[in-house]
C-alpha cells in the first residue's frame, strides 16, 4: 500500500480514537440529569462521572506515553482501544453510581493509553508540509470533540437514553482497532527503557487525594481531619514524586524537559486552557440545562456556534504553525480564549442563553488557535525517539486541568450557590419561610440542580415563584464567578506562553539540535530539517 495511503489511514484511526476519549468528557455532561433520575445519584456522583474519568486519563497517560515507547506504539494504542471500548460497554450496563464511576475510571485508562500515543503516532507517519495539515485536522478534532460532546450527548439523550451514549463507543471502537492492525505502522523507542513505577503510584496517588478532598471539602469540611489529611497527602506524595523523578535512571517524567523554556511554557498553557474553558462546559451545561429549562439536545445545540468557530478555525491555525511564531499564536490564542470567558460572565436572573453567545464564538476562535499549536509543539521541542514522553506529558497537563478544574470550580459552585441563594431568599418573608421550612434537604439540592423538584412539591404558588427566583439569582452570580476565576487562570497560561515559549527551543528532526537552523536558511524541499517538518517554524538561535 503506498506509503501516502497508509499514513492518511493513521490519521483516521488516531483521530477516531482521541474524538471519543475527549468526547466523553464532555459528552456526559448534558446527560448528568438523566443519570441522576436513573440511578438516583447525588452531586459528589454527578462529579466524579466527570472527575473518575479525567482523573485516570490524567494518572495513566504519562505511564502509557513510555510504555508505548518500550513496546511498540500501534500495539499499545489498540490495547488502549480495546480497553476503551469494553468499559464502555460497562458504562452503559451500569446499574449504581459506583458502577458507573468505575467503569468511567477505567475508561480513563484505555482512554490514556490512546491520548498518550496518538501524537507519537502522528509525528511518525508525517513528513514536510503534510504534517501541519494533520497537525491542523488533529487539533480540531481535539476543540471540536470537547465542544461538540453536549450537542451529541443531547440527541443521544433525548433520542435514546443515556446509556447510548456509551453504547456507540463499542462498534466504533472495534472498527478503529481493525484498522490500526492493517493500516498503521509500528514505532517505537529504541533504547532500552523500563517502566517507573514508584512514580507512577505516587503521581497517581497525589492527584486522587487532591481532586477527592477538593469533591469532599464543602460536604465534610475544610477544616476536618479527613479534607486537610487528603491535602497534606496529595503534597507529601508528589513531592515524593519530585524526588523520584530526579533520582531515578529512567523516569516516567524526565524534569529536564521542564528546563527547556518552551516545554514548560507549553505545558501551562495546556494545564490553563484544559482548567480554564474546557473545565467551565460541566457548569454551562449545567446553567443551561438547571437554570435556564433546556432539554438535553436543546442544551447541546446552543454550543454548536463554539464547535463550528473551532473547526474552522483550527485548520488554518495548524497551516500557521509553520509560518507564525508558536508564542505569538499561543499567547494571543490564550488572551482570546481569556476575553471570551470575561465575556461569559455577565449572566443575570433575567437572562437568557443568548447573553453566553458572544463568549462561545470568541471562545471557538481561542481554542482554535490553541490546539493545533500545543499538538505540534508537544512533540517538537524533543527528540523524535522521545515524543511518547513529551506528547504524553503534555497531554496529562491538558486531563489535569480538566480534572482539578472541575474539582475547584465544583467546590467554589456548591458553596456560592446555596449562600447567594439563601442570601436571596432571605430578603423576602416569604422567601425566609421557604429557607426555614426547607433547611438542609433546600441546600442539598441547590447544587444537585434539583430545585424544580423541590418547587413543585411547595402547595404555595408566591413561594414557589420566590424559590425559583432565587435559585436564578444564585445560579447567575455563581457562574460569574466562575467565569471570572476561569479568565484569570487562562490569563496565567497567555503569560506564561509569551514568557516562555522561544522558537530556538523546537528540535529539528534530522540530525539538527535546537537553534541550529532557522526557517531562512532551512532548505525548502521538504527534507529534514525544513519548517514543515517540524510543523512550528525551526528556530532562531
Amino acid at each position: 500500500m503506498p506509503v501516502l495511503e497508509r499514513k492518511w489511514w493513521t490519521l483516521i484511526a488516531v483521530c477516531t480514537a482521541v474524538f471519543m476519549l475527549l468526547l466523553d468528557i464532555t459528552v456526559v455532561n448534558v446527560a448528568l440529569p438523566d443519570i441522576q433520575r436513573s440511578l438516583h445519584s447525588s452531586f459528589a456522583d454527578l462529579q466524579w462521572v466527570v472527575d473518575a474519568y479525567s482523573l485516570t486519563l490524567a494518572a495513566f497517560l504519562l505511564t502509557a506515553g513510555v510504555v508505548g515507547d518500550i513496546y511498540g506504539r500501534r500495539e499499545v494504542f489498540a490495547i488502549g482501544l480495546g480497553i476503551f471500548s469494553a468499559s464502555s460497554l460497562v458504562c452503559g450496563l451500569s446499574t449504581t453510581p459506583l458502577m458507573l464511576n468505575l467503569a468511567r475510571a477505567v475508561q480513563g485508562v484505555g482512554g490514556a493509553i490512546m491520548f498518550a500515543t496518538s501524537l507519537a503516532l502522528i509525528a511518525n507517519a508525517f513528513m514536510g508540509r503534510d504534517r501541519g495539515t494533520a497537525f491542523g485536522i488533529y487539533g480540531a478534532v481535539i476543540g471540536g470533540a470537547v465542544a461538540v460532546g453536549p450537542l451529541i450527548g443531547g440527541a443521544i439523550t433525548s433520542g435514546i437514553g443515556w446509556r447510548w451514549i456509551f453504547f456507540v463507543n463499542v462498534p466504533i471502537g472495534v472498527v478503529a482497532i481493525l484498522i490500526t492492525f492493517a493500516r498503521i505502522s509500528e514505532s517505537k523507542d529504541p533504547r532500552a527503557r523500563r517502566v517507573d513505577w514508584i512514580g507512577f503510584v505516587t503521581f497517581s496517588a497525589s492527584l486522587f487525594a487532591l481532586v477527592f478532598a477538593l469533591v469532599r471539602g464543602n460536604d465534610l469540611g475544610w477544616g476536618s481531619a479527613t479534607i486537610v489529611g487528603l491535602l497534606v497527602a496529595a503534597v507529601v506524595l508528589m513531592v515524593a514524586f519530585f524526588v523520584n523523578e530526579a533520582r531515578t535512571s529512567d523516569p516516567m517524567l524526565d524534569l529536564g524537559l521542564f528546563r527547556i523554556p518552551a516545554f514548560a511554557g507549553l505545558s501551562l498553557a495546556a494545564f490553563t486552557l484544559a482548567a480554564s474553558i474546557f473545565a467551565m462546559f460541566l457548569y454551562l451545561t449545567l446553567y443551561i440545562q438547571d437554570n435556564l429549562g433546556y432539554g438535553p439536545f436543546a442544551a447541546g445545540l446552543r454550543f454548536l456556534p463554539m464547535t463550528l468557530v473551532t473547526f474552522f478555525v483550527a485548520f488554518f491555525a495548524g497551516r500557521l504553525t509553520v509560518r507564525v511564531p508558536s508564542r505569538l499564536l499561543l499567547g494571543v490564542g490564550m488572551l482570546v480564549v481569556t476575553a471570551s470567558l470575561f465575556l461569559m460572565a455577565t449572566t443575570d436572573p433575567t437572562s437568557n442563553w443568548t447573553v453566553l453567545l458572544p463568549g462561545f464564538i470568541v471562545g471557538g476562535l481561542g481554542i482554535g488557535i490553541v490546539n493545533p499549536v500545543l499538538a505540534s509543539g508537544a512533540v517538537s521541542v524533543v527528540e523524535p525517539q522521545r515524543s511518547g514522553m513529551a506528547s504524553g506529558a503534555n497531554n496529562t497537563f491538558r486531563q489535569v486541568g480538566i480534572a482539578t478544574g472541575i474539582a475547584v470550580l465544583g467546590a467554589v459552585f456548591q458553596s456560592q450557590i446555596v449562600s447567594h441563594t439563601s442570601a436571596a431568599l432571605s430578603r423576602s418573608d416569604v422567601g425566609a419561610e421557604v429557607l426555614r421550612r426547607g433547611g438542609a434537604p433546600l441546600r442539598a439540592a441547590l447544587p444537585a440542580g434539583e430545585v424544580r423538584a423541590v418547587a413543585a412539591g411547595i402547595p404555595n404558588a408566591s413561594a414557589r415563584a420566590a424559590l425559583l427566583h432565587a435559585y436564578h439569582i444564585g445560579f447567575s452570580t455563581s457562574l460569574n464567578h466562575l467565569m471570572e476565576i476561569g479568565g484569570v487562570v487562562a490569563l496565567v497560561g497567555a503569560v506564561g506562553a509569551f514568557a516562555l515559549v522561544r522558537q530556538r527551543d523546537f528540535v529539528v528532526p534530522g540530525g539538527a539540535g535546537r537553534g541550529e537552523q532557522s526557517p531562512q536558511s532551512a532548505p525548502a524541499d521538504g527534507r529534514a530539517g525544513t519548517p514543515a517538518d517540524v510543523g512550528v517554524p525551526a528556530a532562531h538561535a
